[in-house]
């Protein structure tokens, strides 16, 4: 992220959980720049509230309490997006039944993919060991395998020789 978000650039944290992501999005893109944060839970949305007027952050940052499902409606067409972020699964510390779900992720991910600039970014932190992650962790990845190669170059990043099921990053960057 540090090599694509500059001050001044619009980005997203399609899952603000704590908020870890959204200040440290918030710090990059400076007081010129916005972040808009999307999270079905008011817990998530008070803790991310919290972190933000903790860094003296919130007057550049937009929650919104809904799924990133919606952002479609939120962020105009138009506006172009340098980096997204999903932090995939459950809220840590929250209720482990509610979870983001692939067909919602990917409506987000789709949805990012048509504001995304040139050399812009989405990244997904993926967890398959939770229940339901599974199903989830191999629908995002079989529709990022399945991008065009001219349009998107995709990483997968993960450990291999974890006795559990560690989360994976995959990077999403527009040529």
């Amino acid at each position: 992220m540090n090599q694509v978000v500059n001050p001044g650039d619009h980005v997203i944290d399609a899952t603000v959980g704590n908020g870890h992501d959204t200040v440290y999005l918030a710090k990059l893109v400076g007081t010129t720049g916005h972040v808009d944060g999307f999270d079905i839970q008011p817990a998530a949305i008070k803790a991310t509230t919290s972190a933000l007027d903790k860094a003296a952050l919130s007057h550049q940052v937009t929650l919104w309490q809904m799924g990133h499902e919606h952002l479609a409606d939120k962020i105009a067409t138009d506006q172009p997006i340098k980096c997204a972020v999903f932090n995939l699964g459950y809220l840590p510390g929250g209720d482990k039944q509610i979870i983001t779900k692939p067909t919602t992720t990917l409506t987000a991910v789709k949805a990012i993919q048509e504001r995304l600039v040139t050399n812009g970014l989405i990244i997904l932190l993926v967890y398959a060991g939770h229940p339901g992650g599974a199903t989830e962790a191999q629908a995002v990845l079989d529709y990022a395998t399945n991008l065009d190669q001219h349009q998107f170059q995709v990483l997968q990043y993960q450990f291999i020789n974890q006795v559990h099921v560690p989360p994976y990053l995959l990077a999403i960057q527009k040529r």
